[in-house]
């Protein structure tokens, strides 16, 4: 039995290898177009930026070690051009002499990936992706040619983007940033993402949102807001799509989101062919939606799972993916899992939402560091919907708890019962997970209500009043316009002074709102607690 993989990377050499490890005897060759396979691709940025000082640590494994290790046939440089579904066979053309061979098959397996969006026409000024190890060889000969200070446009806001410009300014480049989107990191909901934003500004990145590149000339580049940017170098990041070319030559069926059908087991709608990775369409936690989801824990997941059908050992069917993620940037820590407030209002689905910022441990122990933590809850059923978290230390720790809890379907309020970790140098009696069940708690139960920051201006247009809790001196350093300052220590004595009707209360991250609407509504008023407090309304609110 022959098996033929296009695609060396991780889906593809997952595949390969577990295959491998099941059938000894069965003949494996991998086709991959470029000059390396199995290389670290989430380290490329860092090779660029100098974190990864030796461009070798990238290669994870070789034709060569790949052969004495697993007995793969492994052609770099060979690119599938043709896929004859009826025949079983590949037309591959070797790049090096440009010449074609047919080559035939039992099995296929497509791990092609995605490819980057194709932008508009830079010439004459350097344009490359960070996408291969090619690609950053491209890059760092740029960077290395324009001297000590070079400028660079980034294109792009997302993930690889950002990782692009947090390298760059390690290089001492010049950096601005345009996105076509109206923030940085659009997975995110606008008040996550402020933060990020302000690293970026405050480490000097000029960002650029709502433009695009219109074209370049004698090393400058025009943008489409009519303003034109100095470069010695563009990084295109401004998005992948999957690589869908031999699935439609192969007659394999492409979904809506432009990516691979396969069922359970990664089979596609051709017989004898599988498909794997980034080019392949995922179903969405929660609702089975397909989805795409570029990650390559799920690429590598899914390349095994498919060499398991292929070898007929014990089936692993494919399980709904929850887009886990996460970003450092500038000392700052971005996770993030299911969907956003945008998408699932979009859909239809008006979340109940949860904003918290607590410390990353007890914050009388020395070097505790802030979190702002938003949790989206389906209020007809408790279940998680997805979070963000950004922050420093300990992000990483809380975005995996939220995954495996929304993996087991637990209910948001039953992060409150988890016996996580603690030691004040790790995390608190009452770990940030747990402060996220207890809101989530009060919230469903409706022991308080509560009104998001984006909702605040509608409900003082329709006269509600707003009451500060804070102290005098966190009111005089910032407030929010038309709010009345009652600290929560003088709020028995003093509700009197709330005019009749509805009743907003803030505090500067939610709990001491909590407690204050709690008092007011036994006390007879008509009250909502701004979900997460001063500090999440600035973020919101800001530029």
């Amino acid at each position: 039995m022959r098996t033929v993989i296009i695609g060396g990377v991780a889906a593809g050499m997952s595949a390969a290898t577990r295959l491998r490890r099941l059938d000894e005897e069965r003949r494996i060759t991998v086709f991959e177009r470029g000059a390396y396979v199995s290389f670290a691709n989430c380290g490329l940025p860092y090779h660029v930026g100098g974190v990864i000082p030796e461009r070798s640590s990238l290669l994870l494994q070789t034709p060569a070690s790949l052969v004495s290790r697993f007995a793969l046939d492994v052609q770099v440089q060979h690119e599938v051009v043709d896929i004859d579904a009826e025949a079983r066979t590949v037309t591959v053309r070797d790049l090096v002499t440009d010449t074609e061979r047919v080559e035939g098959y039992d099995e296929l397996v497509l791990a092609t990936g995605a490819v980057a969006e194709p932008g508009p026409s830079s010439a004459g000024v350097p344009t490359h992706t960070l996408r291969s190890v090619e690609d950053v060889d491209r890059v760092i000969a740029v960077l290395e040619e324009a001297g000590p200070s070079p400028r660079v446009l980034v294109v792009g806001a997302g993930f690889i983007g950002l990782e692009a410009v947090e390298n760059l300014l390690a290089r001492g480049a010049r950096v601005v940033l345009a996105s076509r989107g109206a923030q940085v990191l659009s997975p995110l909901d606008r008040e996550m993402a402020a933060p990020v934003t302000a690293a970026l500004r405050a480490a000097g990145v000029d960002i650029r949102l709502g433009v695009t590149v219109i074209g370049a000339e004698d090393g400058s580049v025009r943008l489409s807001d009519g303003t034109t940017v100095d470069a010695d170098l563009v990084v295109e990041a401004s998005g992948v799509h999957p690589d869908r070319r031999l699935a439609d030559a192969a007659g394999v069926r492409v979904g809506s989101t432009g990516g691979i059908v396969v069922d359970r087991h990664h089979r596609t709608s051709t017989p004898h062919i599988w498909a794997v990775g980034d080019g392949v369409e995922k179903q969405q936690h929660g609702d089975g939606a397909p989805v795409l989801v570029t990650m390559a824990g799920l690429a590598n997941r899914h390349g095994r799972a498919a060499a398991d059908d292929i070898a007929g050992a014990r089936p692993h069917v494919a399980v709904p993916a929850l887009g886990t993620a996460i970003l450092g940037l500038l000392g700052l820590t971005v996770a993030l899992l299911g969907r956003n407030e945008r998408e699932l209002l979009a859909a239809g689905v008006r979340p109940r939402v949860v904003h918290t910022h607590p410390a990353s441990h007890a914050t009388y122990y020395p070097g505790a560091q802030p979190m702002a933590m938003k949790l989206l809850v389906d209020p007809a059923t408790d279940q998680i919907l997805g979070a963000q978290i950004v922050g420093g230390a300990g992000v990483d720790k809380r975005i995996d708890v939220l995954a495996v809890a929304m993996t087991a379907r637990m209910p948001a309020s039953a992060l409150s019962q988890l016996e996580l970790a603690y030691a004040p140098q790790y995390g608190s009696a009452k770990d940030p997970v747990n402060l996220l069940g207890y809101v989530a708690e009060n919230v469903a139960t409706a022991t308080t209500r509560t009104l998001q920051w984006h909702e605040l201006a509608s409900a003082l247009e329709r006269g509600a009043t707003l009451v500060d809790v804070r102290s005098e001196q966190e009111h005089e350093t910032a407030s929010i316009p038309g709010a009345v300052n009652i600290p929560l220590d003088d709020l028995r004595v003093r509700h009197d002074e709330i005019p009749d009707g509805p009743v907003v209360v803030h505090c500067q991250v939610g709990q001491r709102g909590h407690t204050a609407a709690r008092l007011l509504a036994q006390l007879g008023h008509d009250v909502q607690n701004l979900d997460g407090g001063y500090r999440t309304w600035a973020a919101g609110t800001a530029a």
